[in-house]
């Protein structure tokens, strides 16, 4: 296997709210309102919604679906799973998975791709850099 970048998401979330479920801890359910834009080979504005869930010891667990408008006019939808972790304070990093759906003939071949994406959390921001994870034949028993 191989990853082919395929773009960088840049959003912030302007509305969010929260609920703490443990009195003495992180515990908690979020919704989180995302606006920012992609740019790569997929180019357009992004919109989505996040309703993670933060654990016990500060990881956030996204299950975060938005859509992607790409600069052609194509609707591009995209669901996201993950962590974000607690640590480094100031720029928490982001490991996640995304898939994508698209009835335009440009963007379909999304339709079946496993991506993969790392990012942080920052304080001007959130990032994530997606590539394309790429199907390559496993070596033979020999090659090994």
């Amino acid at each position: 296997m191989r990853l082919e970048p395929l773009y960088r998401m840049e959003f912030d979330y302007p509305h969010g709210w929260g609920v703490s479920l443990a009195e003495d801890g992180p515990e908690g359910h979020h919704l989180f309102l995302a606006a920012g834009r992609c740019e790569g080979r997929l180019s357009g504005s992004m919109q989505g919604a996040n309703h993670p869930r933060r654990r016990g010891d500060g990881t956030y667990c996204p299950d975060f679906d938005g859509v992607i408008v790409t600069d052609d006019a194509a609707t591009v939808l995209f669901h996201c799973g993950g962590y974000g972790r607690a640590y480094p304070e100031g720029a928490r990093q982001i490991v996640c998975w995304l898939t994508h759906l698209s009835d335009d003939a440009a963007y379909r071949w999304l339709n079946d791709v496993v991506c993969v994406g790392t990012g942080e959390v920052r304080p001007e921001g959130l990032f994530i850099d997606v590539a394309e994870l790429l199907w390559e034949p496993p070596p033979s028993g020999r090659d090994r």
